[in-house]
């Protein structure tokens, strides 16, 4: 364990959140855990972020503020090449944590583990649909990398907390436009081909918040086979058909959402084949829900 205090740098990317990113850095204020610094990577936004930042009067929040042309990755790496802590922790503005999530993951770092991530509750402004839920992870089994790819993301992008050194070695996160919103399990792919030195704290210890427009309207089935197409070649047969079972289900929920039950019962039963249990009952749940609302 560490008898030191290492300085974690937390960056938190952002563009006209000021009300939520207000709530994210009272969390970050509230730790129990206090070496810490924050850099707020601001994509000009134009309401009151820079106001509501400069409120706090901490010399330990650093404000940036750049032009990202709309790649989120671009903000977190400015972030990344401007922290200055060997270890680095990722909240998005719209998210928080718990007084005691630094000191929780800190307490369980050695010499070995180069990431950690824990469970996060899910907060949103329909929150009647999603109380008391937790986005509950595991601990992923060697080799991370297959694991990953064959059984899809567990790692929430704000419980991780991961050595900068890691995230160096891997040239940072891809600021490609193909991987919107899938680049960080694009990026927990490329640190587990170099460790396998991954950590599960099964403990609630942030909230990841869900805005209700975005739950039906982004079909996240191409970044996500963007983020996983250089990996393929690890892969044997059956693990690739287990990951394109993945990826049609992400495909099939998205256009039974939108109400085009035809290509979803298409991707949806292809998941059946494939697929874990719990992603073919969940499929056979809504294909039976097409079949009934077909025949009315």
């Amino acid at each position: 364990m560490y008898k030191f205090k290492p300085l974690v740098s937390i960056i938190i990317p952002t563009f006209n959140h000021a009300d939520y990113l207000n709530k994210a850095l009272q969390s970050v204020l509230h730790q129990t855990y206090t070496n810490w610094e924050a850099i707020v990577i601001d994509n000009h936004s134009t309401d009151d972020t820079g106001k509501v930042i400069a409120r706090f009067n901490d010399h330990r929040i650093k404000y940036l503020k750049i032009q990202n042309y709309g790649v989120i990755a671009k903000s977190r790496n400015i972030g990344i090449k401007s922290a200055k802590g060997d270890w680095v922790a990722f909240l998005d503005s719209d998210d928080s944590w718990t007084s005691d999530k630094l000191k929780t993951c800190i307490e369980n770092i050695n010499n070995q583990i180069d990431l950690i991530y824990h469970d996060l509750e899910v907060t949103s402004d329909r929150q009647i649909f999603f109380k008391g839920k937790i986005n509950k992870s595991r601990q992923l089994k060697k080799p991370i990398l297959i694991d990953l790819l064959v059984n899809g993301n567990v790692i929430s992008n704000s419980s991780v907390i991961v050595r900068k050194k890691v995230l160096t070695k891997i040239g940072l996160i891809e600021e490609n436009k193909d991987l919107i919103a899938a680049e960080d399990y694009n990026t927990w792919l490329k640190i587990s081909k170099f460790t396998d030195q991954f950590l599960y704290i099964p403990k609630k210890l942030g909230y990841y918040y869900i805005h209700h427009e975005g739950v039906s309207r982004r079909n996240m089935s191409m970044p996500t086979q963007k983020a996983t197409q250089d990996f393929l070649c690890i892969l044997n047969n059956k693990q690739k058909k287990k990951l394109e079972a993945n990826i049609k289900y992400i495909s099939g929920r998205f256009n039974y959402l939108n109400f085009n039950y035809k290509q979803a019962k298409k991707d949806l039963v292809f998941v059946l084949r494939y697929s874990s249990f719990k992603l073919r009952l969940k499929s056979l749940i809504m294909i039976t829900h097409i079949m009934i609302s077909s025949n009315r």
